[in-house]
């Protein structure tokens, strides 16, 4: 099996300290990162709904940057979303300032709630150079 590491940038040590979970995970060069929320480093949900999907994309981008990877790596994305018809078009126009063509594959739940009542959280899995 391939070797597996834990990456956790400095601004998320307290969620694995916390929580004892991962932010992500590598395994080889594919990189699984748990769900993002658009939460500070202090784990305050931030409660504009644009500001907060933003802010669940720059979590994703720590993460990334942590393994020595970029958005472009990103290959799959899984959204979930509390309130899908409210939020579904506002986090495409975050995304696309975030992710570009050649885009992941993209897929979007709704669910009755979300860890910490946030609107959104974002999961995604990367393929990085080795």
């Amino acid at each position: 099996m391939p070797k597996r590491e834990s990456i956790i940038p400095d601004e998320m040590r307290n969620v694995h300290d916390r929580f004892h979970y991962s932010p992500g995970v590598k395994v080889g060069n594919t990189l699984y990162m748990a769900g993002q929320l658009g939460r500070d480093e202090n784990l305050n949900v931030i409660p504009d709904p644009e500001a907060q999907i933003a802010q669940a994309f720059e979590n994703v981008g720590k993460i990334l940057k942590a393994a020595g990877g970029a958005f472009a790596d990103i290959v799959d994305m899984e959204v979930w979303f509390t309130n899908w018809s409210e939020d579904f078009q506002t986090f495409l126009e975050v995304k696309d300032r975030y992710i570009s063509s050649p885009y992941p594959t993209l897929s979007a739940f709704e669910c009755k709630a979300l860890s910490m009542s946030a609107r959104v959280e974002i999961k995604c899995v990367a393929v990085l150079d080795d």
